[in-house]
């Protein structure tokens, strides 16, 4: 049996075969494992240890589910939930489906001049942000109150802003694994990288306990 791909169909298509066969959901690193399984042919074939086939590839993997939230949204067949941890068809809900008020993710990601002017430098300026942000609240915050600045800017880091209120340290530490096993300086990533995630990790830690 050839579990191939149609060759016409586009990255959206493709992810909604792989949603409708898996209705408990799948995060997103299985969704891209999944869709080279398959020899999608929208995404590169290459390892996600270079930070910008990772950044290329989760970039197009979450505009093809914005693509693809709006398209069911404009079906009102279903709802779709976009995070690095879980991707999942829902039902469709009038009073909560639908673009109802602004949404920079979605903005952002559908806006192929960001993938097509994010190089290697501007990936790592990206992290740098982070980093920068989170270090200096963090020196400055760790014996005081709570920052929530300081707390948002780990979320984005590992990308489980969107996460809500579900969101719990076991989650945390599984994105935190996942992220060391691909930027660990040993398999070709950047010290910085890592002691950024390192510092996302002890900060999520004070506030998930």
């Amino acid at each position: 049996m050839n579990d191939d791909f149609e060759p016409d169909m586009d990255l959206a298509e493709q992810i909604l075969v792989l949603l409708r066969e898996q209705p408990e959901g799948c995060s997103e690193y299985q969704l891209i494992q999944q869709l080279k399984a398959r020899h999608s042919t929208h995404i590169p074939n290459l390892p996600l240890l270079d930070k910008l086939v990772l950044f290329r590839t989760h970039f197009l993997v979450f505009n093809a589910l914005y693509r693809l939230r709006d398209q069911l949204w404009g079906e009102t067949s279903h709802d779709l939930q976009i995070s690095p941890l879980c991707v999942q068809l829902q039902p469709y809900t009038p009073a909560v489906s639908g673009v109802t008020t602004q949404d920079p993710l979605r903005e952002y990601y559908l806006d192929m001049t960001n993938l097509r002017d994010t190089d290697e430098d501007a990936v790592e300026r990206l992290l740098a942000s982070f980093w920068s942000r989170m270090r200096g609240d963090y020196i400055g915050e760790r014996n005081s109150a709570e920052d929530p600045e300081q707390k948002r800017a780990a979320l984005e880091l590992f990308e489980l802003d969107q996460v809500g209120s579900s969101l719990n340290l076991h989650a945390i530490k599984r994105r935190y694994r996942q992220l060391v096993s691909i930027h660990h300086p040993d398999r070709g990533g950047s010290t910085t990288r890592i002691q950024s995630i390192n510092l996302a990790m002890e900060i999520l830690q004070r506030y998930y306990r």
